[in-house]
């Protein structure tokens, strides 16, 4: 297989700055609405980058929660990411949209969700899913997948007929950002790109270069 080969001609409508948005997270939530409606699969996946003293990390994950304070995810917060994230909170977003032939990078700072919102959320799972974040020592080193199943037949015998309470090791992170980028594929590789920066002032917004 060439990859150099591998090549696809993006024929999609430009960005017109002027139409856009003021604030980036409605500008968002706009994409996020068209990827939804294009009945993408997982329109809310998205890379979490993180970083340590190895050098950058990164994973897919799923978006939970946008509003004006960020954007939203929940893991164990003994995972790799999480303990990333308590160590040193620089976080980066990407969403690839690759039918709309878009991407949205953001980049910002990585806080813990209430425990109120939490549990709002983890309430919402489904009763394995609830199970699960008991029961898996996520990112840690595991014999094979016979002890997960144990760990849950101990978890799901300890609630009985009872409601799953939130692990104490388990909840959301938020990421507040200071810059989002939207990327728009266009012809000849010559990409719309727009960046909005969070100032003093509020947010602003530049075309950048492809």
């Amino acid at each position: 297989m060439d990859l150099n080969e591998l090549r696809i001609q993006y024929e999609t409508a430009g960005i017109d700055v002027a139409s856009l948005a003021d604030d980036p997270i409605i500008q968002f939530v706009a994409w996020l609405d068209d990827a939804i409606a294009a009945a993408l699969p997982e329109p809310n996946a998205m890379t979490v980058s993180t970083v340590d003293a190895d050098g950058p990390d990164a994973r897919v994950v799923l978006l939970k929660g946008v509003d004006q304070r960020g954007f939203s995810f929940y893991t164990n917060f003994e995972s790799v990411k999480g303990t990333q994230i308590d160590a040193d909170a620089r976080a980066a977003l990407t969403f690839h949209w690759q039918p709309l032939h878009r991407q949205v990078r953001v980049r910002g700072t990585a806080v813990r969700v209430a425990d109120d919102e939490a549990d709002i959320y983890y309430r919402s799972r489904p009763r394995s899913s609830q199970i699960g974040a008991w029961a898996s020592p996520q990112s840690r080193p595991i014999a094979d997948r016979s002890m997960l199943g144990r760990a849950v037949e101990e978890v799901q015998h300890r609630f009985g007929d009872d409601e799953p309470t939130r692990p104490p090791h388990w909840g959301g992170f938020r990421v507040t950002p200071r810059s989002v980028e939207f990327w728009q594929g266009q012809p000849d590789r010559l990409h719309d790109r727009v960046q909005y920066e969070l100032t003093a002032q509020g947010w602003t917004r530049r075309r950048l270069a492809p």
